[in-house]
Order: structure tokens, then sequence, then C-alpha cells
């Protein structure tokens, strides 16, 4: 009970419900202020104006975010008066919706934001066909008037930010922390949870991908307006925050284990592993509670129980070598050591938030330089040529563009020749729910039908219980705020809310509700069945199709990766910034992989050709990102001996290797270039220090010096982890150019 009392205040204080107030005052107060002042009949073109200019507003630069929706004010007042002259012509008005469903749908192209601004245009478009405009000064009227609407929405937004300037910022950094607490928990479970680990693993690549997402946006959010002074403490509080989670992440990613390893060394003796296992719990469940506070404001709770679980994690090492005893337990000890250690670090930036949301005025100040800030961000080309790379049916986005013309122009002319009642609500429900993926589509189609019939019983029950159009007028107010609230957490139920929303706001201009929630219902299936059908026969865009040039990104920029380690190893301070940019880039390649590969997984079964295989790149891929994410971690939190060239052997070995698979996937001959003696030579020598400084613990023990200081205990691990991620790193590396061979060959 008191988990849902939580929810529930959570979703109260959140952004999602303040965006729906937001765009309610917007819609209700021109209604309002029109009504009293007698030009009542002005007010629906102003709020068709604030609906069309209100998807551009999502999180990020106040710059962007005002030119999105300017943008989006210019090109829906063109769509709208290119549809509405047109009208009256149906040869040319469906030249027209051929037009402007095309060249608006490509501008998705340009990214997410972009994106947006084309449903904004698409949307107009739609309704556009809704509206009856005859005379050339009624349709100019209604152009003016929706401008005006526009901009009036973006004066309210400007207005809700400056009310609560930190809400959105506030709500993503919430959603990190919680995703994050979620993905250290998950890791927990792959310790031990050896008969579960596949169906984990999959659970993880989403888990990844949310936070890569979250991050991106933060990035644009946190560093764009990030200015050279005069940044005031709460942004350097949001900016700590941020920089933490990033460090919180790169620490889990480089504990991807080599778990078949540890189900060796603890076959027997899992119950050592149950102290760390139980700490990785302990900080994704004090992870998801800071999240809760961001929203809540309330008191931070107490830090006893993360210290209490690290001293058992910290216990669980001395236990194990006294019932395993050295020489034998030194691997092993070894493991729970690093596995500890990265722990303890996740700990101090769990504490580093906790002192950060403390208003502790001794934390950490930010220092990064406005130029290396700007190498974090991942920016967006808009010059034309962009556009003009994308007309071919390699392609995916013109390939939907080309679909999504051909749905609609057949809706429109099924709808007119069948004299449909409504035809741009079929129109309508095909914009809303048709995306490139097959998978995607039909499961917004599902969400969609299925929210369209609960929210019409919903509306049927409150039909047959009141006539009362006060009871309509409020139901519709209050469904359109949940309904934007919920409209990116939970598709289903928002469509639910915009259904009652529709269905009531038409029962105050109609009294037959029941009409309208049956036209409602059989346009929503019937858009649904064509997107579906649409997307299965017309240039189907099959995830198995497009997964090559992904997968060679992430191949070339984990090669990178692992060369910026290289340099980091060889000089530590020069190589920090480099090394961070290339872990960026490396996590995001690898997350555009994982969604990738997700989406395959929405296909049909008779499309997943190859699937087997294609996990397997997956999860190759993933795993040398984190292994060579364990050696950076190694390196930038101990002070390590100099690099040798036995190292920049194995690792310039590595590289060659995946360089081969991207020859391969660029269907480039390959070049070997290592030499294969070398690189056992490098591999024996590596090992060998470790084995050297083993006997010397040895020797060491035997004369009673069982202590042994924090300094030769890093060199140990030092000894013990760089080279055995190197031996797994060319495994993996070997592995994955073999899958990339087989794959080719595939396709």
């Amino acid at each position: 009970m008191n988990k849902h009392l939580n929810n529930v205040e959570l979703f109260l204080r959140g952004s999602n419900l303040y965006r729906g107030i937001r765009l309610t005052t917007a819609v209700v107060t021109p209604l309002v202020i029109m009504y009293i002042l007698g030009y009542a009949e002005w007010a629906p073109s102003v709020v068709v104006g604030v609906f069309l200019n209100a998807p551009g507003d999502i999180p990020g630069s106040l710059k962007r975010k005002v030119n999105a929706i300017l943008i989006s004010i210019g090109l829906t007042m063109l769509v709208t008066c290119t549809i509405l002259f047109f009208k009256p012509y149906l040869v040319a008005l469906l030249i027209a919706i051929t037009i402007i469903s095309f060249v608006v749908s490509l501008i998705s192209v340009y990214g997410f934001r972009a994106s947006l601004v084309s449903f904004s245009g698409l949307l107009s478009m739609v309704l556009a066909l809704a509206v009856q405009k005859e005379s050339p000064q009624e349709i100019f009227n209604h152009i003016g008037l929706m401008g005006i609407g526009g901009l009036w929405y973006l004066l309210i937004s400007f207005t809700f930010q400056k009310l609560a300037p930190k809400k959105d910022n506030n709500q993503l950094l919430s959603d990190t922390l919680a995703l994050i607490g979620e993905y250290l928990k998950l890791r927990a479970r792959l310790l031990t949870k050896k008969n579960k680990r596949e169906t984990l693993i999959k659970e993880a690549l989403v888990l990844q991908t949310q936070i890569n997402e979250k991050h991106e946006t933060l990035r644009e959010v946190l560093y764009v307006e990030r200015k050279k002074s005069g940044r005031s403490h709460y942004d350097e509080k949001q900016l700590l925050i941020f920089i933490s989670t990033i460090n919180i992440f790169e620490l889990i990613e480089a504990k991807h284990l080599d778990y078949n390893e540890i189900d060796r060394l603890f076959l027997d003796r899992k119950d050592f592993l149950k102290a760390s296992k139980n700490l990785n719990k302990v900080l994704g469940n004090h992870l998801i509670k800071l999240s809760d506070l961001l929203i809540q404001k309330r008191k931070i709770p107490n830090k006893n129980v993360l210290l209490e679980a690290l001293a058992k994690a910290n216990d669980a090492i001395s236990d194990y070598v006294d019932d395993v005893t050295l020489p034998k337990a030194r691997e092993g000890a070894l493991v729970l050591k690093n596995l500890y250690d990265y722990q303890e670090l996740l700990l101090e930036e769990v504490r580093a938030i906790r002192r950060v949301m403390a208003n502790v005025r001794e934390a950490s100040k930010v220092s990064l330089k406005r130029q290396d800030a700007s190498q974090f961000l991942t920016l967006q080309e808009y010059r034309l040529n962009v556009i003009i790379q994308n007309l071919s049916f390699s392609s995916n986005l013109f390939r939907h563009a080309l679909r999504f013309t051909v749905a609609v122009l057949f809706a429109f002319i099924l709808g007119t020749v069948l004299e449909i009642h409504n035809t741009y609500w079929i129109v309508l429900t095909i914009l809303v729910i048709m995306r490139p993926n097959y998978g995607l589509t039909k499961e917004r189609s599902k969400d969609r039908i299925i929210g369209t019939l609960i929210g019409a019983s919903v509306a049927i029950s409150i039909v047959l219980l009141t006539q009362n159009v006060i009871v309509y007028a409020t139901l519709a107010i209050v469904s359109l705020i949940f309904a934007f609230a919920l409209i990116q957490e939970n598709y289903k139920f928002a469509a639910a809310l915009i259904t009652i929303n529709v269905i009531f706001v038409y029962s105050l201009i109609n009294p037959n509700a029941f009409e309208v929630i049956q036209y409602r219902v059989i346009d929503t299936i019937i858009g649904a069945i064509i997107a579906i059908v649409a997307n299965y026969l017309l240039w189907p865009s099959w995830e198995v199709n497009n997964l090559k040039d992904v997968l060679h990104d992430a191949v070339k920029k984990n090669t990178c990766y692992l060369l910026a380690t290289k340099d980091l190893y060889h000089a530590k301070k020069q190589n920090q910034l480099a090394y961070k940019v290339a872990r960026k880039d490396a996590f995001l390649a690898i997350s555009n992989l994982n969604a990738a590969f997700q989406r395959l997984t929405q296909d049909p079964k008779s499309k997943q050709r190859e699937f087997q295989l294609i996990y397997s790149l997956v999860t190759l891929n993933q795993t040398m990102v984190s292994a060579t994410a364990s050696i950076g971690s190694f390196i930038v939190n101990h002070k390590t001996t100099s690099a040798s060239k036995e190292f920049d052997v194995m690792v310039l070995k590595i590289a060659d290797t995946l360089q081969m698979s991207c020859a391969l996937l660029e269907g480039k001959p390959i070049i070997k270039q290592s030499d294969a003696e070398s690189i056992k030579e490098a591999e024996d020598v590596l090992l060998k220090t470790f084995q050297h400084l083993s006997h010397k613990r040895d020797k060491n023990i035997k004369k009673g010096n069982t202590e042994i200081s924090t300094r030769d205990m890093h060199h140990l691990q030092e000894a013990y982890l760089i080279p055995n991620q190197l031996i797994w790193l060319k495994s993996l590396s070997e592995n994955l150019k073999r899958a990339t061979r087989k794959y080719i060959e595939a396709i």
C-alpha cells in the first residue's frame, strides 16, 4: 500500500503531470477568455494551433525547444493553408496529401526532436481535412488564429518553465537514477543465477539502452545551457549528480564479469558471493530511493545500511581466504577483492550524490571547460544533404515515408469512396501508431485499440449514468490532463483517456454521444489494420536487414575505445578527456545495437533470420565494451605501474582483429598485421608478472609476513586483472570475427 501511495505521490509531483497541466492550461485558457469576450467562434482555431505545436516541447535546451516550436508553427500553417485551398478539388487534394505526407515524413531524418516537428506537420494535414473553411477569408483567419495559438503555447510553455525551471531536469535525473538502481540489482542476480543468465542479459540490454537515452538528453540539457560563468548552485548540483550517474554506469559496465570463471572459482562456495550480491542490491535500492527524493524533496535516508553491507562484503574476502587458504584461494580472493573495490567506488559515487542532494557546500565543483563539454554532445547535422542522402531504398526512413504516404492515401480514398463518417479519424490513427518498425507499429496498434475500447466503455457508462454537460466538460478537462501526462509512460491508458476526452468534447457539441463512440471505435480499428498491413507488405523494414551498419558502428567504436584506454594507461592526465569521449561513443554505439536487437525481437518470427547468431554478435560487442571499461576503470581509479610493451602488443592485436571484423562488414579484403609469435610471447610475459608477484607474496607469507601493503595489493590486482582482461578480450575479438564472417555469409 505504501509503495502505491509513493508512486501516486511521485506522479503528482513529477514533470509528466506538470506537462499535462501545461498543455491543458494552454487549451482551456483561450476557450474561456474568448467565450467571455464574445469571440467563441475563434477559439477552435486557436486551440488547434496549441495542439499542433505542443509535440516539439520536449526536455532539452531552451534554444532548441523554441526553435522547434517556431519551425512547427510555420510548417503547420503552411500545410493547413495548402490542404484547405486544395480541398474543393479532389485530384489536387490527393496530390497535396501525397507530397505533404512524403516530404514532411522525411523531416524525421534530422533526429528525435525533428520527428516531433514532422508529426506536428502531418497532424496539421489530418486536422485540416476535418476543418470546414470555404472562402479565402475564412481560411486565412483560421491559419492566422492557428499561428496565434502556437505562439500562445510557446508563451505558456516558457511561463511554466520559469515557474518550475528544474522540474524536467529533476525528472530526467530521477528516472536515470531509478534505471541505474534497477540495473545494479539485475547485476546482483547475474552473479549467482546461472540458469537465468540469458534472460537477465536480455533485460540488461534494454536497461542499458534506456540509461544511455536518458544520458544523451541530460547531456543536451546540462551541457548546451552551460555558460562560462554565472551558473547557479542548483545547476551545479544537477551537473554533479549527472556526472556521478555517468561514473556509476561505467563502473557497472566495467564489471561485466566472466561468469564462466566465477562459476569455476565459486562452484561449491557461492555463499561467499552473497555479501557482494547483497551490496549490489542495497546500492540499487538506495539509488531508487534517492531517485524518489529528487521529486519528493524529503529527508535523505541513513547511510548506515550501505556501510554495513560494504563491511560484510569486505569480511567475505577474509572468510574465503580462511576457508580455502592461500595460495589456492588467491584467484578467488582477487576476484572478490576486485569486486569489492568496484563496489567501494560505487558507494563513493552514491555518497557523492547524497552530499549534493543534502546541500553539502563542500561537495566538489565542476571544472569542465565549455570546449571540453561540447565534445560529449552528439551534434545533429541539419544540412539539406542529410535528406538527399536518405533518398534511397537503403534508408529505413525513406521506405517509411513511402509506406506512410501510400497508407494515408489509401485510407483517405477508402473513406471518401465508402463515405465513411469522419474519415480523418482513420488517417489520424495511422499517423499516431505507424512507425518505421513493424513490431512497434503492431504494439501501438494493439494498445490503441484496447485503449479506445476501454475509453469508449468508460464513456458509455458515464453517458448512461448522467446527461450533465458540466460533468462532460469536467471529465473532458481532467482526461486531457492525464492523457498527456501518461502518453510517454503508458500509451494504452493515454489512448483510453484521449478517447474519453474526444467523446465528451463531441458530446458537448452533439448530444448523440453513442454515435460518436461507435464511429470512434470503428475508425480506430480500420486505421490500425491499414497501418499493420502497410508495415508488413509495403517496402518492409525488417531489422535483420538494417543491422549491418549498426553492428559496424559498434565494432568501430569498440576499437576506438580500446585504443583510447591504451593511451590512458600510458599518460593518464593527458588522455583522460579523450578516453571519456571514446567511452561515451562506445556506450552509445552499443546502446544503438541493443535497441536494434530489441526491434528485431518484435519482428515476426519468420523475419528473424539468424537470430542466435545476431544475439551472439550483440552480446560479444557488449562484453568487449565491458571488458575494456574494466581496464579503463582500474587505470582511472588506481595508481598503476607503467604500461609495458607487451600490453601494447596485446591491445594492438585485439584492435587488429576488430578491424578485420569491420573489413568483413564493409566487404573489404582482410589485411592481417599481427605476428602470432609476438602475441604469444606478450601473453606469457604478462602472465609471468602475476606469477612472479604471487610467488613473492607466498614467500612473505611463509616468513610470517601475512599483512600486505595497499601498494603491493594494487600491483597484485593490476597484474591479475589487466592480463586476464586482455586475454579475454583477445578471445572475444576472435569469436566476434568468426561470428561476423558467419553473419556476412548468411546475409
